[in-house]
């Protein structure tokens, strides 16, 4: 296997090459970059162009690892076997498979996604260490254990929240996406509109860059951003004419929204406007 760039999808050499090394050495990916430069969507894009399904896991604060493996809800077992429902005596019933046992399970191999790991829990990554390892887990309730038909692809996003421990990052094969350069934007923003105005994606790409050079800027905007930016100004010609004739002193472009986030980035961009305006006079 060998993943390349796909119709919907902008790989650079760097994580191309990064994705072939992890399935070589079958070891889980772990993906590190800016919000919005496409660590989810390389999971999609990777099962995808392998013509296989795509598990999820999505992390949150409260997640346990466990969790990923199976939970047994003994709570409805007590009540059912106060209502005598029939069944109750096979713990099995009980037992909830999760996205873990899901992958080990499934009928051929597939790309589990472990998205955002670094909301969890600091113990999360390493709770999982044996299971990732092994590619098997022994269920206590019943006695049998899960052994992974198929290896898995594990691809693990972060947003660098905490840091992760140092022996899960020594299972893993690393690579951090790079903000794109504006070459590559360009070329991501070709595969998304194939047929917009250049004239537009240049002033819109020469605003873009400008405000993610902001000093002091507290979210610079992503390239998920820049997209929804360009669909808006491509479905409003009052707006193409705004940024073509935009004054650079002014504080925001038009349709701003969607790439600035917080009231305190855009105070920050009126104050470094009203500088510009009068250092200008």
């Amino acid at each position: 296997m060998a993943f390349e760039s796909t119709s919907t999808y902008v790989a650079t050499e760097s994580l191309k090459q990064a994705v072939n090394a992890a399935v070589t050495l079958e070891r889980p990916l772990l993906i590190k970059g800016e919000p919005g430069t496409g660590k989810t969507l390389l999971a999609e894009e990777l099962a995808a162009s392998l013509d296989t399904r795509l598990i999820t896991w999505h992390i949150k604060s409260s997640t346990k690892a466990a969790q990923g493996l199976y939970e047994y809800d003994a709570v409805s077992r007590l009540r059912d076997s106060q209502l005598g429902v029939e069944g109750v005596e096979d713990v099995g019933n009980y037992i909830r498979p999760g996205k873990l046992w899901e992958a080990f399970t499934a009928d051929k191999r597939v790309v589990l996604l472990i998205d955002e790991v670094d909301k969890a829990d600091i113990e999360f990554p390493n709770d999982l260490l044996q299971e990732l390892d092994r590619m098997a887990f022994h269920v206590f309730e019943t006695g049998e254990t899960i052994t992974a038909t198929h290896r898995p692809i594990i691809v693990i996003t972060s947003n660098n929240e905490k840091e992760l421990p140092d022996a899960f990052l020594r299972r893993c094969f690393f690579h951090y996406i790079e903000f794109p350069d504006r070459e590559t934007m360009q070329a991501i923003v070709d595969v998304h509109f194939p047929d917009v105005a250049p004239r537009l994606v240049g002033e819109a790409l020469e605003v873009f860059f400008e405000l993610r050079q902001a000093p002091g800027l507290k979210k610079r905007p992503s390239t998920s951003e820049l997209v929804d930016w360009l669909k808006l100004l491509m479905s409003d010609e009052l707006a193409q004419e705004a940024l073509y004739q935009r004054d650079p002193a002014k504080a925001l472009p038009p349709l701003a929204g969607a790439l600035v986030k917080n009231e305190q980035d855009t105070q920050l961009l009126e104050r470094l406007a009203f500088m510009m305006r009068r250092k200008g006079r």
